[in-house]
Protein backbone atom coordinates (compact mmCIF):
# COMPACT_ATOMS: atom_id res chain seq x y z
CA UNK A 1 0.00 0.00 0.00
CA UNK A 2 3.34 1.74 0.41
CA UNK A 3 1.84 4.76 3.30
CA UNK A 4 4.94 6.82 2.72
CA UNK A 5 3.47 7.65 -0.71
CA UNK A 6 0.29 8.74 0.78
CA UNK A 7 2.34 12.53 0.99
CA UNK A 8 1.63 12.79 -2.84
CA UNK A 9 -2.16 13.27 -2.29
CA UNK A 10 -1.82 16.58 -0.31
CA UNK A 11 -2.42 17.72 -3.75
CA UNK A 12 -5.60 17.23 -3.05
CA UNK A 13 -5.34 19.74 -0.32
CA UNK A 14 -4.39 22.52 -2.32
CA UNK A 15 -7.65 23.81 -3.32
CA UNK A 16 -8.94 23.91 -0.27
CA UNK A 17 -5.95 25.96 1.47
CA UNK A 18 -5.40 28.34 -1.91
CA UNK A 19 -9.28 29.23 -2.19
CA UNK A 20 -8.96 30.03 1.58
CA UNK A 21 -11.58 27.53 2.67
CA UNK A 22 -9.53 25.92 5.16
CA UNK A 23 -11.46 26.88 8.07
CA UNK A 24 -14.40 26.37 6.84
CA UNK A 25 -15.28 22.82 8.49
CA UNK A 26 -17.59 21.32 6.02
CA UNK A 27 -15.28 21.73 3.43
CA UNK A 28 -11.91 21.02 5.47
CA UNK A 29 -13.86 17.16 6.25
CA UNK A 30 -15.23 17.19 2.81
CA UNK A 31 -11.13 17.92 1.07
CA UNK A 32 -9.92 15.62 4.27
CA UNK A 33 -12.10 12.79 3.45
CA UNK A 34 -11.47 12.92 -0.25
CA UNK A 35 -7.75 12.86 0.88
CA UNK A 36 -8.25 9.53 2.43
CA UNK A 37 -10.20 8.06 -0.69
CA UNK A 38 -7.19 8.76 -2.87
CA UNK A 39 -5.00 7.56 -0.18
CA UNK A 40 -7.35 3.93 -0.85
CA UNK A 41 -7.05 4.33 -4.57
CA UNK A 42 -3.94 5.29 -4.91
CA UNK A 43 -2.79 2.12 -2.83
CA UNK A 44 -4.69 0.01 -5.07
CA UNK A 45 -2.60 1.01 -7.94
CA UNK A 46 0.58 0.63 -6.45
CA UNK A 47 -0.75 -2.88 -5.61
CA UNK A 48 -1.99 -3.78 -8.46
CA UNK A 49 1.23 -2.05 -10.64
CA UNK A 50 3.42 -4.27 -8.04
CA UNK A 51 1.75 -7.22 -9.30
CA UNK A 52 2.11 -6.75 -12.97
CA UNK A 53 5.98 -6.09 -11.99
CA UNK A 54 6.35 -8.48 -9.99
CA UNK A 55 8.86 -10.67 -12.22
CA UNK A 56 10.72 -7.71 -12.92
CA UNK A 57 11.15 -5.51 -9.39
CA UNK A 58 12.85 -9.22 -8.32
CA UNK A 59 15.79 -8.00 -10.20
CA UNK A 60 16.10 -4.57 -9.42
CA UNK A 61 18.60 -3.41 -6.13
CA UNK A 62 15.72 -1.50 -4.41
CA UNK A 63 12.17 -2.78 -5.59
CA UNK A 64 13.56 -6.43 -4.75
CA UNK A 65 12.88 -6.26 -1.31
CA UNK A 66 8.95 -4.99 -1.81
CA UNK A 67 6.48 -7.49 -0.42
CA UNK A 68 5.57 -9.12 -3.56
CA UNK A 69 9.06 -9.90 -5.26
CA UNK A 70 10.15 -10.73 -1.63
CA UNK A 71 7.83 -13.51 -1.08
CA UNK A 72 6.12 -11.67 2.10
CA UNK A 73 3.14 -11.25 0.52
CA UNK A 74 1.69 -13.44 -2.42
CA UNK A 75 -0.23 -12.68 -5.17
CA UNK A 76 -3.72 -14.10 -3.96
CA UNK A 77 -3.48 -11.89 -0.44
CA UNK A 78 -2.59 -8.92 -2.61
CA UNK A 79 -5.24 -9.06 -5.13
CA UNK A 80 -7.89 -9.30 -2.57
CA UNK A 81 -6.46 -6.27 -0.72
CA UNK A 82 -6.81 -5.08 -4.16
CA UNK A 83 -10.45 -5.62 -4.73
CA UNK A 84 -11.49 -4.26 -0.65
CA UNK A 85 -9.41 -0.79 -1.44
CA UNK A 86 -10.93 -0.50 -4.84
CA UNK A 87 -14.29 -0.85 -3.65
CA UNK A 88 -13.96 1.24 -0.92
CA UNK A 89 -12.06 3.74 -2.69
CA UNK A 90 -14.89 3.89 -5.58
CA UNK A 91 -18.18 2.91 -3.60
CA UNK A 92 -17.34 5.94 -0.50
CA UNK A 93 -15.86 8.43 -3.66
CA UNK A 94 -19.32 8.23 -5.75
CA UNK A 95 -21.12 8.87 -1.61
CA UNK A 96 -19.17 11.89 -1.19
CA UNK A 97 -19.73 13.67 -4.94
CA UNK A 98 -20.58 12.21 -8.08
CA UNK A 99 -18.55 14.60 -9.59
CA UNK A 100 -15.36 13.73 -7.62
CA UNK A 101 -16.00 10.26 -8.13
CA UNK A 102 -15.94 10.35 -11.39
CA UNK A 103 -12.43 11.68 -11.16
CA UNK A 104 -11.70 8.92 -9.11
CA UNK A 105 -12.61 6.74 -11.23
CA UNK A 106 -10.60 8.12 -14.03
CA UNK A 107 -7.58 8.46 -11.95
CA UNK A 108 -7.77 4.53 -11.69
CA UNK A 109 -8.62 4.23 -15.59
CA UNK A 110 -4.98 6.28 -16.29
CA UNK A 111 -3.18 4.52 -13.76
CA UNK A 112 -4.14 1.27 -14.92
CA UNK A 113 -2.94 2.09 -18.62
CA UNK A 114 -0.24 3.70 -17.24
CA UNK A 115 0.58 0.38 -15.58
CA UNK A 116 0.02 -1.90 -18.24
CA UNK A 117 0.84 -0.16 -21.11
CA UNK A 118 2.12 4.00 -21.47
CA UNK A 119 4.96 3.20 -18.86
CA UNK A 120 6.83 1.71 -21.52
CA UNK A 121 6.18 4.29 -24.10
CA UNK A 122 9.28 7.31 -23.51
CA UNK A 123 8.07 11.00 -22.62
CA UNK A 124 4.49 9.63 -22.77
CA UNK A 125 5.22 7.44 -19.12
CA UNK A 126 6.01 11.07 -17.10
CA UNK A 127 3.30 12.84 -18.91
CA UNK A 128 1.15 10.44 -17.61
CA UNK A 129 2.30 10.54 -14.15
CA UNK A 130 1.43 14.19 -13.69
CA UNK A 131 -2.12 13.82 -15.02
CA UNK A 132 -2.08 12.24 -11.94
CA UNK A 133 -1.47 14.80 -9.60
CA UNK A 134 -3.67 17.33 -11.77
CA UNK A 135 -6.72 15.14 -11.42
CA UNK A 136 -5.33 14.92 -7.43
CA UNK A 137 -5.97 18.91 -7.59
CA UNK A 138 -9.05 19.09 -9.58
CA UNK A 139 -10.83 16.26 -7.46
CA UNK A 140 -10.03 18.38 -4.23
CA UNK A 141 -11.51 21.26 -6.56
CA UNK A 142 -14.59 19.49 -6.82
CA UNK A 143 -14.84 18.16 -3.54
CA UNK A 144 -15.05 21.48 -1.96
CA UNK A 145 -17.75 23.24 -5.11
CA UNK A 146 -14.69 25.67 -5.91
CA UNK A 147 -13.54 26.39 -9.80
CA UNK A 148 -9.87 24.70 -10.39
CA UNK A 149 -7.31 27.44 -10.78
CA UNK A 150 -5.17 27.47 -14.06
CA UNK A 151 -2.50 28.45 -11.94
CA UNK A 152 -2.99 26.25 -9.79
CA UNK A 153 -3.19 23.05 -12.39
CA UNK A 154 -0.28 24.52 -14.62
CA UNK A 155 2.31 24.79 -11.45
CA UNK A 156 1.05 21.32 -10.61
CA UNK A 157 1.65 19.78 -13.93
CA UNK A 158 4.96 21.28 -14.21
CA UNK A 159 6.21 20.76 -10.53
CA UNK A 160 4.77 17.09 -11.38
CA UNK A 161 6.72 16.42 -14.23
CA UNK A 162 10.07 17.73 -12.59
CA UNK A 163 9.70 15.01 -9.98
CA UNK A 164 8.92 12.46 -12.37
CA UNK A 165 11.95 13.48 -14.90
CA UNK A 166 13.50 13.55 -11.53
CA UNK A 167 12.54 10.26 -10.72
CA UNK A 168 13.96 8.68 -14.14
CA UNK A 169 17.08 9.97 -14.08
CA UNK A 170 17.89 8.30 -10.73
CA UNK A 171 16.01 5.39 -12.35
CA UNK A 172 18.55 5.43 -15.36
CA UNK A 173 21.88 5.98 -13.53
CA UNK A 174 20.87 3.56 -10.77
CA UNK A 175 20.29 0.38 -12.96
CA UNK A 176 22.66 1.61 -15.66
CA UNK A 177 23.51 -1.27 -18.31
CA UNK A 178 21.02 -3.59 -17.04
CA UNK A 179 18.69 -0.74 -17.66
CA UNK A 180 16.39 -2.60 -20.25
CA UNK A 181 16.17 -5.53 -18.03
CA UNK A 182 14.03 -3.33 -15.65
CA UNK A 183 11.57 -1.71 -18.13
CA UNK A 184 12.44 -1.20 -21.82
CA UNK A 185 11.42 2.48 -21.79
CA UNK A 186 14.58 3.22 -18.97
CA UNK A 187 16.52 2.04 -22.14
CA UNK A 188 15.56 4.76 -24.18
CA UNK A 189 16.27 7.65 -22.10
CA UNK A 190 19.46 8.92 -21.52
CA UNK A 191 20.71 11.56 -18.75
CA UNK A 192 22.01 13.75 -21.30
CA UNK A 193 17.98 14.16 -22.19
CA UNK A 194 16.60 13.73 -18.81
CA UNK A 195 19.08 17.00 -18.03
CA UNK A 196 17.67 18.99 -20.92
CA UNK A 197 14.36 17.83 -19.90
CA UNK A 198 14.97 19.03 -16.52
CA UNK A 199 16.18 22.32 -17.49
CA UNK A 200 13.09 23.05 -19.41
CA UNK A 201 10.69 22.10 -16.61
CA UNK A 202 12.55 23.42 -13.79
CA UNK A 203 12.82 27.11 -15.35
CA UNK A 204 8.83 27.01 -16.31
CA UNK A 205 8.03 25.80 -12.98
CA UNK A 206 9.71 28.98 -11.46
CA UNK A 207 8.39 30.98 -13.88
CA UNK A 208 4.61 29.81 -14.02
CA UNK A 209 4.97 29.81 -9.92
CA UNK A 210 6.15 33.47 -9.94
CA UNK A 211 3.56 34.34 -12.69
CA UNK A 212 0.74 32.85 -9.89
CA UNK A 213 2.25 35.44 -7.09
CA UNK A 214 2.67 38.59 -9.41
CA UNK A 215 -1.41 38.06 -10.03
CA UNK A 216 -2.57 37.08 -6.99
CA UNK A 217 -4.09 40.09 -4.85
CA UNK A 218 -1.71 39.52 -1.89
CA UNK A 219 0.81 39.65 -4.89
CA UNK A 220 3.87 41.34 -2.81
CA UNK A 221 3.34 38.89 -0.05
CA UNK A 222 2.86 35.75 -2.33
CA UNK A 223 6.15 37.02 -3.87
CA UNK A 224 8.05 35.86 -0.47
CA UNK A 225 7.17 32.26 -1.48
CA UNK A 226 8.75 32.07 -4.41
CA UNK A 227 11.77 31.16 -2.48
CA UNK A 228 10.92 28.61 -0.89
CA UNK A 229 10.19 27.19 -3.94
CA UNK A 230 13.16 27.94 -5.59
CA UNK A 231 15.15 26.19 -2.58
CA UNK A 232 12.76 23.74 -2.64
CA UNK A 233 13.51 22.43 -6.46
CA UNK A 234 17.07 23.41 -5.76
CA UNK A 235 17.75 21.11 -2.95
CA UNK A 236 15.47 18.79 -4.41
CA UNK A 237 18.33 18.63 -7.53
CA UNK A 238 20.99 18.60 -4.85
CA UNK A 239 19.62 15.38 -2.89
CA UNK A 240 19.18 13.63 -5.57
CA UNK A 241 22.41 13.79 -7.29
CA UNK A 242 24.13 13.51 -3.80
CA UNK A 243 22.18 11.23 -2.47
CA UNK A 244 20.18 9.55 -4.63
CA UNK A 245 16.78 10.24 -3.59
CA UNK A 246 15.36 11.21 -6.75
CA UNK A 247 13.79 8.19 -7.17
CA UNK A 248 11.54 8.72 -3.83
CA UNK A 249 10.58 11.64 -3.18
CA UNK A 250 8.36 10.89 -0.32
CA UNK A 251 11.67 9.41 1.45
CA UNK A 252 13.58 13.01 0.43
CA UNK A 253 10.53 14.76 2.24
CA UNK A 254 11.19 12.99 5.37
CA UNK A 255 15.18 12.24 5.25
CA UNK A 256 16.19 15.95 3.92
CA UNK A 257 16.21 18.08 7.01
CA UNK A 258 16.95 21.02 5.33
CA UNK A 259 14.07 19.82 2.25
CA UNK A 260 11.33 19.50 5.11
CA UNK A 261 12.22 22.19 7.07
CA UNK A 262 11.72 24.79 3.76
CA UNK A 263 8.41 22.66 3.00
CA UNK A 264 7.21 23.12 6.35
CA UNK A 265 7.94 26.81 6.39
CA UNK A 266 6.64 27.56 2.46
CA UNK A 267 3.59 25.77 4.44
CA UNK A 268 3.58 28.14 6.89
CA UNK A 269 4.02 30.97 5.23
CA UNK A 270 1.39 30.84 2.55
CA UNK A 271 -1.17 30.14 4.97
CA UNK A 272 -0.23 33.00 7.55
CA UNK A 273 -0.57 35.11 3.94
CA UNK A 274 -3.79 33.92 2.71
CA UNK A 275 -5.63 34.01 5.92
CA UNK A 276 -4.44 36.64 8.06
CA UNK A 277 -3.30 39.32 6.09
Amino acid sequence: MRPKQWIKNVFVLAALVFSRKMLDALSFERALAGFLLFCAVSSSVYIINDIADIEKDKLHPKKRLRPLPSGSVTKKEAIVLFIILLLISLIFSFMLDINFGIIVLLYLIVNLAYSFYFKNIIIIDVMIIAIGFVLRVIAGAVVIDVPSSPWLLLCTLLLSLFLAITKRKSEVILLEDSAKEHRDVFDKYSVELLNNMLSIVTSSTIIAYSLYTFYSDKGYLMMITILFVIYGIFRYQYISDKKNLGGNPEQAFFEDKPFLINGILYAITVILILYFY
